[in-house]
This record gives C-alpha cells, structure tokens and sequence, in this order.
C-alpha cells in the first residue's frame, strides 16, 4: 500500500487510508502501540507525526532531535541503546523515560518521565531501527527528493544548519542502507510522489 504526502510536506487526503489503520494496530510494547515515523531529513516526518497527533486521543511523540547528542553523535551505538532504553522501559515499567539533548545550549535539558499513553510515536532519522522492531505496531517510512529535503531542512532551521547536512545525509544514508530501512517499513510515503 503506498500513501503519499503532500509536496508542500502537508498530508494529503491518502492521509485517510493512515488513520483507518489505528484502531487495527495491536500492542507490542507493554500495553502501548509504538508507531515510527522514518525517512531522509526533510521529508515531512514532524508533519505527519503532528498530523497522526491530532486524530489520537492518548499519545505521546517523542523526537529523534531529542535523542542526538548534537552533529557528531547521530547514528551511534549509543543512540540505539537509548532508543531500546525508552522501550524497554514502557515495556516492562509501564513508563516513558528520557534525557533530550538541547541544540541551542548543547547540553542536555531536564529528564523527561511520564506514563505511555495508548500510542507512541518516534518520529525522526533513525526511528525506524532493526534492534526496535519487536516493539514497533507500525513502521513508516516517508521518502523525499535529496535537494527537496535539504530545502526543507536549511527553510525550517535556518542557514545555521547548512555546513552540517553534507555530513549529516551521508551519514542516514549509510543508515538507511545498513538498517534496511525503506525496505523494511510496513508503508512507504512519498513526499513529491516519488516512490
């Protein structure tokens, strides 16, 4: 099945076909339903996680900004323990459990804690890794053009950012590659209707 995303990264009316999914999903991490939202950066990952947001009544999104250690520590061992730490955690503590990493100060910012809701989703370059899948109600996967998802990266955070993505897309896409991400995924996306 493939639903597509809008070219302006807005979720188009396939965006139904998403929603009639939810109440199908089941469980696979304690008694939450853990969908992942993967993808090159700029494809329009936050926006649909903000979508999906709106049409949940119990959840919860955590990012994957918050789960790097600034440009130097995205892809790591380390930030696979974290994720399978957060899991975990929901699974056999019925409790969500983090420390997001603060861009602007490059420090870490006060612990986040709280109860799972019904669903929660992790959104982000890497959500979508292999060591999660046993946890995991719903794997997506939104693809995008190289020179779109860069426009959308430097437009939404500035031209700070930009002497960092050449660095940073090598890297996911080494990723990618290694995790079998897209291929992997239960639905694919498209952010221009490119797949």
């Amino acid at each position: 099945m493939l639903l597509l995303v809008g070219s302006d990264g807005a979720v188009n009316q396939q965006f139904q076909k998403l929603k009639e999914l939810l109440p199908e999903l089941t469980a696979k991490c304690g008694e939450c339903i853990v969908i992942t939202i993967d993808g090159p950066a700029g494809s329009g990952k936050t926006t649909l996680a903000n979508a999906l947001s709106q049409t949940l009544d119990s959840h919860y999104t955590i990012h994957m900004d918050d789960l790097y250690e600034g440009w130097d520590s995205t892809f790591t061992p380390k930030l696979t323990s974290k994720l399978c730490a957060v899991l975990k955690g929901v699974e056999t503590e019925n409790r969500i459990r983090f420390t997001p990493f603060s861009w602007l100060e490059s420090k870490f910012s006060p612990v986040v804690e709280l109860s799972p809701p019904k669903y929660l989703i992790i959104e982000g370059v890497g959500s979508g890794q292999s060591a999660l899948k046993d946890w995991i109600s719903l794997a997506l996967w939104i693809e995008v053009l190289p020179e779109i998802g860069l426009e959308r990266v430097i437009k939404r955070d500035g031209p700070g950012v930009a002497q960092f993505m050449p660095a940073f897309l090598v890297a996911q896409n080494i990723h990618f590659e290694k995790e079998a991400t897209k291929k992997s995924a239960d639905y694919r996306l498209s952010g221009l209707g490119t797949v």
